[in-house]
C-alpha cells in the first residue's frame, strides 16, 4: 500500500465532509477580522486606529502565533499539547537567569530554544513510545513546568539586562515600521505552511492524524512522526519564549498563562480538525489575529478580562460543534 492510499476519514467522504473549502473559511475569518476592525474604529477610533496600536496588536499576535503554528501541527497529527503555556514560562525564566544572561544574546536565545525542545522531547517520548494519552502527558508537563518555573524564580520577576535583547523591542529596531517580532512570526508562518503543504513531513502528519493504522500500513513510522510533532511544538514554544522576553524585557513564572487555550482556539476556528487529519496554517494565523484583536478592543474599552475568556470559550465550543456537524453531514 502506498502513502497516497492512506486517506483520512474526511478525505474518504469527499468535499462535503470538509465543510467549507479552505479559501471560503479564510475569507470568512477575514470578514470577521474586518468587522472587528470596524468595531474598534467606531468605539475607540483615535486609540484603535493609531499606528502604534496596530503595531502592538501584531507584536502581541506574534508570540501566541508562533505557539499556534506548532499547535496546528500537533492537532493535525491527532494529538494535543496542553503544556505550551507552561513551556513558554519555563523557557523564559530559564533563559533570563543571571547565569544565562552572562552569555549574552546567544545564551538567552539558545537556552530558550533548548528548554522548549526538551519539554517537547519529554512530551513526545511519553505519547509516542510510552503510549500515554496526549491529554494526560501534556497535562503532567503543564504542572511540572509551571512548578519548576516558580521554583527557579521564587515568584520574582527576572529583569533582562542584555541590551542587545532589550533593544529588539524598541521602535528604533523596527524594519520599515515593522517590529522584528512580527518578521519572525511571518517567517515561522511561511516555514510552517511550506512544511505542512509542500513536504513529505506534512503529508505524513496529515496521514497519521487522519488514520494512524492506515499510515502505519503505508510504511510511516507513526511513533517517530508523533515524536517529531511534539519536538516541533517545543521548538515553537522556545522561540515564542524568546520573543516574549524581548517584548516584556523580563522572565516570569506567570508567562504564557492560558496560551494553550488561545492556541487551540485559534487553530480550531481556523479550520484545523480537532480529531486530526486536517490542518491549515493560514487559518490558524487568522484565528490568532481575530483573538488578539478582540483582546485589544476589550482592553481599549476597559472591559473585564473574565468576559474575554468567556467569549473565547464560547467560540471554541461553537467551532467544534460546526466541525462535528459538517463531518456528520459528510457521512450522511
Amino acid at each position: 500500500m502506498t502513502l497516497s492510499t492512506a486517506k483520512s476519514p474526511a478525505q474518504e467522504h469527499g468535499p462535503r465532509a470538509l465543510g467549507l473549502r479552505p479559501d471560503v473559511r479564510n475569507l470568512s475569518l477575514l470578514g470577521v477580522l474586518a468587522a472587528l476592525v470596524v468595531v474598534g474604529g467606531l468605539t475607540r477610533p483615535a486609540e484603535f486606529l493609531a499606528g502604534s496600536n496596530l503595531q502592538l496588536v501584531l507584536t502581541q499576535a506574534s508570540v501566541i502565533g508562533v505557539v499556534t503554528v506548532g499547535m496546528t501541527f500537533v492537532i493535525t497529527g491527532g494529538g494535543i499539547d496542553l503544556s505550551v503555556g507552561a513551556t513558554v514560562a519555563l523557557a523564559s525564566v530559564w533563559a533570563t537567569t543571571l547565569a544565562t544572561q552572562e552569555y549574552g544574546f546567544a545564551g538567552i536565545l539558545f537556552t530558550a530554544v533548548v528548554v522548549g525542545l526538551a519539554c517537547g522531547l519529554v512530551n513526545g517520548l511519553l505519547v509516542a513510545y510510552g503510549r500515554v494519552v496526549p491529554f494526560i502527558a501534556t497535562l503532567a508537563m503543564l504542572a511540572s513546568a509551571r512548578g519548576l518555573a516558580l521554583q527557579i524564580t521564587d515568584g520574582r520577576t527576572q529583569i533582562v539586562t542584555v541590551r542587545s535583547v532589550v533593544d529588539l523591542g524598541v521602535p528604533d529596531a523596527y524594519v520599515l515600521g515593522i517590529p522584528p517580532l512580527v518578521l519572525v512570526f511571518a517567517a515561522v508562518t511561511v516555514a510552517g505552511w511550506l512544511v505542512l503543504n509542500r513536504t513529505t513531513f506534512g503529508r505524513r502528519t496529515v496521514a497519521v492524524g487522519g488514520n494512524a493504522e492506515a499510515a502505519r500500513l503505508a510504511g510511516i513510522d507513526v511513533r517517530r512522526q508523533r515524536l517529531y510533532l511534539y519536538l516541533l511544538s517545543g521548538l515553537c514554544c522556545g522561540t515564542a519564549a524568546f520573543l516574549l522576553v524581548v517584548l516584556s524585557g523580563s522572565g516570569q513564572n506567570t508567562n504564557g498563562n492560558l496560551y494553550e487555550l488561545d492556541a487551540i482556539a485559534a487553530a480550531i476556528i481556523g479550520g484545523t480538525l480537532l480529531s486530526g487529519g486536517r490542518g491549515t496554517i493560514v487559518g490558524s494565523v487568522l484565528g490568532v489575529l481575530v483573538f488578539t484583536t478582540i483582546t485589544n478592543i476589550f482592553a481599549l474599552n476597559n472591559l473585564q478580562s473574565d468576559v474575554q475568556q468567556i467569549a473565547k470559550g464560547a467560540i471554541i465550543v461553537a467551532a467544534v460543534l460546526v466541525q462535528r456537524r459538517t463531518l456528520r453531514d459528510g457521512e450522511a
